[in-house]
């Protein structure tokens, strides 16, 4: 896949300034105000610095977190994964393979009776696509 890679000013131009915070700079939306928690028609989530498709809709599950879940990507190479021990914390961050936009950090407290994965992504980090 090949690389999108811009400026800090060139994704300030593109992006709103809540998004940029979020994706760009490595933020976090507060827990059940992003407009994808509660979402669920069907289709596929990407990127929203890139459009990149990250999850669908038949991944995403309520897991009372306060930020939409997955248990999966649409594709693993989609995501990178990246340890974060920031704010005295140990734990793993995804971005998007395409353009390294911060989406969220997963966790190993999913469904178990499929992945097992909390892919835990900020509603910024995403547009919607429907089906």
């Amino acid at each position: 896949m090949e690389k999108i890679e811009k400026t800090n000013e060139d994704w300030k131009e593109a992006l709103s300034e809540d998004v940029y915070r979020v994706t760009r700079e490595g933020g976090t939306e507060a827990p059940g105000t992003g407009g994808y928690y509660k979402h669920n028609e069907d289709g596929v989530y990407q990127c929203s610095n890139c459009g990149l498709a990250l999850f669908t809709s038949t991944a995403k599950y309520d897991s009372g977190s306060g930020w939409p879940s997955f248990d999966d990507p649409v594709k693993n190479e989609h995501v990178i994964i990246v340890p974060d021990d920031t704010h005295g914390m140990h734990r793993t961050e995804v971005r998007c393979a395409r353009c390294d936009a911060h989406l969220g950090h997963v966790f190993d407290d999913g469904p178990k009776e499929t992945t097992g994965k909390r892919y835990c992504v900020n509603s910024l980090s995403l547009d919607f696509k429907h089906k």
